[in-house]
């Protein structure tokens, strides 16, 4: 019998513009955060050095999952690749070549949206990086695409990392419309719940995808763990 590994949650340290990313390296330092996920998603080349050094002050740092950007350039991605070692990255599922990925195809996942992925991306990549909320959201906002990521987790495909952000409850959509925070933000720990149903696609690697502070996703990170390692 092959003995089942156990998830490895990543804290997510997240840019989106709701996401304090230099706080976010500072708690680093005062919670002895030494393992992450990286999302410079919104960042452009002078903040992304700006992080990159910030990183580079903390002792022991692991980063397993990284989510590149379209203008990266080589350069960037083989100083990620050097510094951080990767275990996966992850691309949006634009269709458009992007030379800089080339090299690092072998370990690039693609993430799923709302629409079905573009023809034949999936197949010059690694696999999947499956998206929980998006897929979830899509079950109801756009059955088809469902339905067709669906039967493509039904095969061989790879799912090499994973995103998990909170799924916006009913009971606070007012607090959160109010509050003017995203699908990101987690309010309730019981918004990561619904990962239960999807503990089967999990891959090695699960990713947060908070803008939460590393105080909170800390208490996201030991939710997920009793969902995903029992």
């Amino acid at each position: 019998m092959i003995e089942k590994k156990p998830k490895k949650i990543l804290l997510g340290l997240t840019t989106t513009p709701g996401s304090d990313w230099r706080e976010k390296v500072e708690e680093m330092k005062r919670f002895g955060i030494t393992d992450i996920a990286l999302f410079p998603t919104f960042l452009k080349k002078q903040e992304r050095d700006e992080l990159y050094t910030l990183l580079e002050g903390i002792d022991s740092l692991t980063v397993p999952h990284i989510h590149l950007r379209d203008d990266m350039e080589e350069d960037e991605v083989a100083y990620l690749e050097d510094r951080f070692h990767p275990v996966a990255y992850n691309i949006h599922d634009h269709p458009r070549h992007v030379p800089a990925f080339d090299r690092f195809r072998h370990k690039i996942f693609v993430e799923n949206h709302f629409h079905p992925f573009p023809d034949g991306i999936v197949d010059e990549y690694a696999g999947i990086c499956l998206d929980i909320q998006h897929y979830r959201l899509t079950r109801f906002r756009f059955p088809k695409s469902y339905r067709m990521l669906t039967e493509l987790l039904g095969t061989d495909v790879a799912i090499g990392c994973c995103h998990i952000s909170p799924l916006p409850a009913i009971r606070n959509m007012m607090k959160r419309k109010r509050s003017g925070m995203d699908e990101h933000y987690m309010i309730d720990i019981r918004e990561y719940d619904y990962v239960s149903d999807y503990a089967s696609y999990l891959p090695e690697y699960v990713s947060i995808e908070a803008e939460n502070p590393f105080v909170e996703q800390l208490r996201i990170r030991e939710r997920l763990e009793k969902i995903c390692n029992g």
